[in-house]
């Protein structure tokens, strides 16, 4: 068992997920099958293919979502061992996978670098260096 932080604007979703699919308590179950079991890949398909053509989002596979969060979570600035850790990984191989460079990241991390450089320079320095 881990502890991961959320973003709490889903704390609404997630605790309706939490009453109405899921088992009580701290060691239950966060998904279950559709009459309380466990959950099996051949029930779990069927709900989540009628779950994505309800919401209209074509051909989305489960694990879109954790690729998802993760490479939110690596543009947001998570190092690699912030991501093995949401992840619940021991190895940096798959962390690597969500690092990869995203369009215009690298404009985001040279605009603060240069917002570093122009506190140290004060407020009236020239932006050509000249």
């Amino acid at each position: 068992m881990r502890t991961v932080a959320f973003p709490a604007s889903l704390t609404a979703e997630l605790a309706a997920h939490l009453a109405d699919y899921s088992e009580p308590g701290r060691t239950g179950r966060v998904f279950v099958g559709p009459r309380g079991g466990v959950l099996r890949r051949n029930n779990f398909r069927r709900i989540w293919l009628r779950a994505i053509g309800t919401a209209g989002l074509g051909d989305v596979h489960f694990h879109d979502l954790r690729h998802t969060g993760n490479t939110l979570a690596a543009t947001g600035g998570a190092s690699t061992r912030e991501l093995m850790h949401r992840m619940g990984h021991s190895s940096v191989r798959a962390a690597l996978i969500y690092q990869h460079l995203v369009n215009g990241r690298d404009h985001e991390i040279a605009g603060h670098v240069d917002d570093q450089i122009r506190r140290v320079k004060g407020p009236d320095a020239d932006p050509s260096g000249t």
